[in-house]
């Protein structure tokens, strides 16, 4: 592909006739020399800017204009009237067109953004906010690839792909903007060239060399096995020096400040020297395994899970690196934007650490429907991740839609068309189709090496249609059902054989496992059907298919675009299409019509382009028909609608687009503050260094579900076992807090000497090793319950499946088992009569919960019991004789869990625990309070679970039980995979053996 154009352009442009004469009068005023020859500043004219662009593709470090602003900033000059070129050969039109438009897409892209806000009219905007005027960009991939040479600079080349989002990047780092901007990205797989040696040095070793002579061969010592062969170095290993010296280079980047992640195990050594990379792909494998293929509609076989294991550990500690780097940097009123599904947990894990951080996330791909989303193994938990933003924004609204289904019929959540209610606050979602920097690929796509090579197309299909198709070879982007529908075309419509060819290329794709899967038959597919099309339609002299498998260089790819009589995309599955955009730019004169699939996220915002679905061939062959035979006046229509879209919606527009939504959400939301997920890395980190542990955890909707029957509510083998296995560490002190009975709880748990119990919320209490039950309202006034017996009573006659449970010190109303409206209707009512008559003369409260409604005395209640024990314990530390620095005199753990409105007290009590005015009995760090169940609870509790099957997980992890309910001994080979990940984030590598088992 690019020999040929190129030979044939030296000599198009050598045979290039001079752009004719034309009368000054017919110049528009910019052009006439009377008027511009006329010098306003002494030694500056009309060309004094006017340099020649640096040639080559986006690979060329040498090319400043690819990703520079000035090329934008000279490109300023109206639009001639083509009907006056005289003549309308290339030759005359790329004359007439070097400059033509410029200004007309500068217009429209300035009128599109509007008057842009300073900081200052923002801040006034949202004064609550404290806005810093910082944003920051979380991207998995700096917008740099890099080679890695030993004590020298870094060589930085632009890294292909999402120039999109590149774009945003620079124009949120420039002047235009009035923030201030850092991108904080892994630096991808570090490529570094192999060393060099003078000509004639004799190799180190001779293992892995032939023998000259046969008969000079070592002999093995084992005659049936070949001698053993030494591992190869295994890493790059990168000193800290030079880690520091591309940090800086990245640092004072005039286009993008940018911050990078160093991926590896134990990189955060601080006596480190450097730090080696192994395997640098195995940060992209979860996401490119898992996530890319789900969203784009392809399911994989199931497995045996070992691999996805290993993948996800990877990607948990990915995220929680990328954490760990923002936090560094972050300061409180700045902006986090999160981009793409490479770091789907990042939201939550930044909303556990900070949690008044503002915080977005915009998914770059499609997000498919539940049904799809269900199969997922971790699906609960990428919801979760990216519920920790205040906004969440997609291509199109379809995606949005999906998105807000799956959170309600996965999590539960509730949700509509603008938002989900999620952890006692709500997260917006919101439609944000992106675009291009029009500008740029405007000054780009008519330079004069594209001109060159545009000629060259010209010249060699001369007289032909073109149709042009530029895509990656991966299974998603449609390449084979666009060369089957352009057979069909053919076949149906004979009398365009041999005048139009289609120019098929196709890059290499970016997804590591259709590169290395050999069940991917893509590419062969792909040269079957050319072979075939060209074989049955072709002839010796022609044919009507020219594919070309590799990277073409930039100037070649705007040529194509500008040659094109009609762009064609069938992508099968597919989130924003930029290529669409930037081919409706370079048709601006030409107006050749675009054929759009309709899965493509651009299909939304382009609504004027011809939309087909790729799998109807024969509909497809109709529209190329269509496309071919459309008459001027309506493809120019076409191509000015689109235009005017690609223009003003542009990339500048999106992003501040982007973030005006997410003030505006902000500024609408200033005291609402989300309950994070628990951070499990983060308590096994404190976990692990505590010397007294305590542990308080309620019993119903905690540690078991909530059931229609309470006496069905019996714990299962895995709460049995992690519970005693917790209880067996002298070091932990473990208390079962709950609203049952003495006798339900003994029956149940009692064999566990080592946990302790307080039944009937406070009521009554029993130590750890102890058989007694210690009655702590014996000698208060129960004359009480008699009257709220025949209350309850009165109300049980009145609702069908109601009934009363009678405790020692407390009474409770269930309807469970009544019809629901009914149920939660009279519950009301009776609250109401028990509020104004028995607590008005008696010191009891009146308490909703769960389907119930319980009565009992108001000084007798969980809090209470809660801020007993951590006093008694601390008591006991502190009685304890000094012994250095193993001795402490507080508590250095505790984690509290429970469900609903008598654990809200428990709450209370640690929070007043734990105030940060010297005071504290708990260090705020060290107290784990922690709500579970539904996501629009306001809870006191400083962190949130969403079902009881969450809370054993946590067990498990700290007590280092198996996933399964097996014991210790399982080790890492059980643990389930969130632990697994968590674990892997606190030791800063995988455990070995984690992979070896499901």
């Amino acid at each position: 592909m690019d020999q040929k154009p190129a030979e044939q352009g030296q000599s198009a442009a050598a045979a290039r006739p001079a752009a004719l004469d034309r009368s000054e009068s017919s110049l528009p005023p910019h052009l006439r020399p009377s008027l511009n020859a006329v010098p306003v500043t002494p030694g500056i004219n009309l060309h004094a800017y006017d340099g020649e662009g640096a040639e080559g593709g986006a690979e060329n470090t040498g090319n400043p204009s690819y990703f520079s602003e000035r090329d934008a900033d000279r490109a300023l000059a109206a639009s001639p009237d083509l009907q006056s070129v005289q003549g309308n050969s290339p030759d005359n039109v790329i004359a007439a067109c070097a400059d033509a438009g410029k200004d007309f897409l500068r217009r429209l892209s300035l009128a599109a953004m509007g008057r842009r806000e300073s900081l200052s009219e923002i801040r006034a905007t949202n004064p609550d906010l404290a806005l810093s005027g910082n944003i920051i960009s979380a991207t998995f991939n700096i917008p740099h690839s890099l080679k890695y040479h030993k004590g020298a600079d870094w060589e930085l080349k632009p890294r292909r792909g999402q120039s999109a989002l590149a774009d945003s990047f620079s124009y949120l780092s420039s002047d235009e903007a009035p923030w201030n901007h850092t991108v904080v990205a892994w630096t991808g797989e570090i490529e570094s060239p192999p060393e060099l040696s003078p000509p004639a040095t004799p190799p180190m070793t001779t293992v892995h060399l032939g023998s000259l002579n046969n008969l000079s061969a070592p002999v093995p010592i084992d005659g049936e096995k070949a001698p053993p062969t030494p591992p190869l170095v295994d890493g790059l290993w990168i000193p800290r020096e030079d880690m520091h010296r591309l940090e800086v280079q990245l640092s004072h980047d005039k286009r993008i400040k940018t911050v990078p992640v160093w991926l590896a195990d134990d990189a955060e050594a601080p006596d480190a020297e450097g730090i080696k990379l192994k395997d640098q792909a195995r940060w992209r494998r979860y996401a490119e395994h898992d996530l890319y293929t789900l969203f784009h509609y392809k399911q994989h076989e199931p497995t045996d899970g070992r691999k996805e294991r290993v993948q996800w550990a990877d990607y948990y500690r990915m995220n929680q690196k990328f954490a760990n780097k923002i936090l560094e940097i972050y300061k409180p009123g700045d902006l986090v934007i999160v981009h793409d599904y490479n770091l789907m947990l990042l939201p939550s894990m930044l909303r556990q650490r900070a949690p008044h951080m503002y915080i977005s996330f915009f998914l770059h791909s499609p997000f498919p429907s539940s049904e799809f989303v269900r199969c997922l193994p971790r699906r609960k938990e990428i919801l979760e991740g990216v519920l920790g933003s205040n906004l969440v924004g997609f291509q199109s609204y379809s995606y949005s839609r999906h998105f807000a289904s799956c959170c309600t019929r996965i999590l539960g959540f509730p949700s509509d068309t603008t938002g989900v209610d999620a952890y006692g606050s709500r997260v917006e979602v919101g439609v944000f189709p992106i675009g291009i920097d029009a500008i740029k690929v405007e000054s780009l796509a008519w330079k004069e090496p594209v001109n060159v090579k545009y000629q060259a197309l010209k010249k060699i299909y001369e007289g032909k249609k073109i149709i042009v198709g530029r895509d990656r070879l991966d299974s998603v982007r449609g390449v084979a059902q666009k060369l089957m529908a352009f057979e069909r075309f053919l076949e149906m419509y004979p009398e365009w054989r041999e005048k139009v060819v289609l120019i098929q290329v196709t890059s290499p794709t970016s997804i590591e496992e259709e590169m290395e899967d050999p069940k991917n038959k893509i590419a062969t597919r792909v040269n079957e059907l050319v072979m075939k099309i060209n074989g049955m339609y072709g002839s010796l002299g022609f044919s009507p298919v020219q594919h070309y498998p590799q990277y073409i260089s930039q100037d070649e790819y705007f040529a194509l675009l500008r040659a094109a009589d009609i762009g064609l995309i069938t992508s099968v599955r597919d989130g924003m299409n930029t290529t669409s955009l930037e081919y409706i730019i370079c048709q601006r004169e030409s107006a050749g019509p675009l054929i759009l699939s309709e899965f493509s996220g651009t299909a939304g915002s382009l609504r004027d382009a011809i939309h087909i679905n790729p799998w109807d061939l024969s509909g497809v062959a109709e529209q190329i028909n269509n496309a071919l035979t459309m008459s001027e006046e309506r493809r120019q229509a076409m191509q000015q609608s689109l235009l005017a879209h690609a223009t003003t919606k542009n990339v500048q527009y999106w992003i501040a687009g982007f973030l005006r939504r997410l003030v505006n959400v902000l500024g609408s939301r200033k005291n609402a503050v989300a309950t994070p997920l628990l951070d499990r890395a983060a308590m096994l980190r404190r976990y692990r260094a505590a010397k007294k542990r305590l542990f308080m955890f309620d019993y119903d909707g905690t540690l078991t579900p909530i059931v229609r029957e309470p006496s069905a509510a019996i714990p299962s083998e895995r709460v049995i076992h992690s519970l005693t296995v917790l209880a067996s560490d002298p070091r932990n002190s473990v208390w079962i807090i709950s609203g049952r009975d003495q006798e339900f709880l003994g029956q149940h748990l009692g064999h566990i000497s080592g946990l302790g119990f307080s039944a009937e919320h406070g009521s009554f209490m029993r130590h750890p090793g102890s058989a007694e039950w210690e009655n702590l309202a014996e000698k208060f006034d129960m004359g009480w319950q008699a009257e709220v017996m025949e209350v309850f009573q009165k109300y049980t006659d009145k609702v069908p499946g109601s009934f009363t449970e009678r405790k020692r010190c407390a009474l409770t109303w269930h309807y469970r088992l009544a019809d629901p409206e009914q149920g939660i209707h009279m519950a009301r009512e009776c609250q109401k009569e028990l509020e104004s008559t028995v607590a008005r003369k008696w010191d009891v409260d009146v308490m909703p919960g769960k389907a119930n409604l319980e009565v009992r005395p108001t000084f007798i209640n969980k809090g209470e019991i809660a801020k007993r024990l951590v006093l008694n314990y601390n008591a006991e530390m502190r009685a304890q004789p000094f012994d250095g620095e193993n001795s402490s005199s507080k508590v250095e753990f505790v984690l509290c869990m429970g469900d609903d409105f008598t654990d809200e007290d428990m709450f209370r009590a640690l929070n007043g625990l734990s105030a940060t005015d010297g005071t504290a009995e708990v260090e705020a760090e060290n107290c784990f309070s922690v709500t579970v169940g539904a996501s629009t609870k306001v809870t006191l509790a400083r962190w949130h679970l969403l079902e009881p099957e969450d809370v054993i997980e946590c067990v498990a992890l700290l007590a280092g039980v198996g996933g399964g309910g097996g014991g210790a001994s399982g080790g890492v080979l059980s643990l389930g995979e969130v632990n697994l990940g968590a674990l892997s984030a606190v030791e800063d590598h995988i455990p070995d053996g984690a992979g070896e088992a499901a």
